[in-house]
């Protein structure tokens, strides 16, 4: 049987510009100027390898300690910013039609527990669903582990899941967990970047998933 595991930021919810705007302000509060275009390729890393990646990339030594508090700082203002994250297009229907198809599919972000919360909420779905987050792992994305765990928890085996995300962190961390990468254009990374870090198929958004989910053998009856 084959399986969906989605990724959450920029994949099912409307929300990459605004982690590329909070972590923006909070590298400015930190005294670190840093480009929007820079902060937007990094989405998708866990919080304290994107505050270390930048650091690296401005020639500033960050510690452990600064990066644990620039992602505070980011995870405080993108509360402000969207306290109520919104589902893109198509998302929360798709995730409906698989039910009905029982095709198992579950979710595994680089996010904090909280996050998942509200962002489960906005998508009409209970605590039930099946959610893995960088707390229940030793290693986030790009490190395949958030997959692996939550294709466990799906029971299916590696080779028969779809790694759906909009980051080239989530088609590296599906290359190295054995699963196929399928990229949505949704996080504004675009199809050339997606193909060349491994992605099978490149869709638009979550609705044309669902539209052409033939594509991936993921038909009634």
């Amino acid at each position: 049987m084959l399986a969906l595991i989605f990724d959450l930021d920029g994949t099912l919810i409307d929300s990459v510009y605004a982690h590329v705007l909070a972590w923006q302000k909070s590298f400015t509060a930190g005294g670190m100027l840093v480009p929007a275009w820079s902060i937007h390729h990094k989405i998708g890393l866990v919080g304290l390898e994107l505050a270390l990646a930048i650091g690296r990339e401005l020639g500033r030594s960050v510690s452990a300690d600064e990066a644990e508090e620039l992602d505070k700082r980011h995870g405080a203002i993108m509360n402000e910013l969207l306290p109520y994250p919104e589902p893109l297009p198509g998302a929360a229907a798709l995730l409906h039609r698989l039910r009905e198809m029982h095709v198992p599919w579950g979710i595994a972000t680089s996010g904090d527990r909280s996050g998942v919360e509200k962002a489960l909420r906005s998508l009409g779905l209970s605590n039930n669903a099946t959610v893995v987050c960088k707390s229940d792992v030793d290693h986030a994305k790009p490190e395949p582990d958030v997959f692996l765990a939550c294709r466990e928890r799906l029971n299916i085996l590696a080779r028969d899941c779809f790694v759906v995300g909009d980051a080239v962190w989530d088609m590296l961390a599906a290359r190295r967990a054995g699963m196929l990468g399928i990229g949505v254009l949704t996080g504004g990374i675009g199809r050339t970047e997606l193909i060349e870090a491994g992605a099978y198929r490149i869709y638009g958004d979550p609705a044309e998933i669902d539209a052409k989910r033939y594509e991936l053998g993921l038909v009634i009856g």
